[in-house]
């Protein structure tokens, strides 16, 4: 019996890859992972701006939600400081809660479930204005909280300031 054996297709071939393939493969891969990178980085700065939007929203509704709550007589004015406007006197306040007027029970109106930790500057430590400073003021009178921004001195996207938003 005799066994008649396959010419082999792979002769003289070697089972691996060469040194200049592996290099033209790594180049290659090099040169996508260099186009990828600045799109992750902006998408990265793109999710960080969404958060803050929604973190100054957040804060901002707050202080509105309180400021409404004096005006229809809910908060006592035991609570509310002269001069504030019927403002908070800070943003623990809002996360404290403060008591209902007229309620026997001392039930307690909270705003805020907690103070948002700014996504630019990595703190809880916002910016304050209060009723009688200036729009474009960056140290707050004391009396209340009218509107908060993040001491970020960072630029959006889109060119503007973040702590102009």
């Amino acid at each position: 019996m005799s066994f008649t054996t396959r010419p082999s297709l792979f002769r003289g071939c070697s089972r691996g890859f060469t040194f200049v393939e592996l290099l033209v493969v790594t180049t290659l891969l090099l040169i996508l992972a260099s186009a990828v990178m600045p799109l992750a980085k902006v998408t990265v700065q793109r999710e960080r701006e969404a958060e803050l939007r929604r973190d100054l929203r957040e804060m901002r509704a707050a202080i509105d939600k309180y400021k409404d709550a004096v005006d229809n007589g809910l908060i006592g004015s035991v609570d509310v400081k002269v001069g504030s406007e019927g403002y908070p006197p800070d943003l623990e306040t809002l996360v404290e809660g403060v008591t209902v007027a007229n309620d026997a029970s001392g039930r307690k109106l909270k705003f805020l479930r907690r103070i948002p930790i700014d996504p630019m500057t990595k703190s809880t430590d916002w910016g304050l204005r209060a009723y009688g400073d200036k729009p474009d003021s960056t140290s707050w009178g004391g009396s209340s909280v009218y509107d908060v921004y993040t001491k970020s001195e960072g630029k959006a996207l889109d060119g503007t300031k973040y702590k102009d938003w």
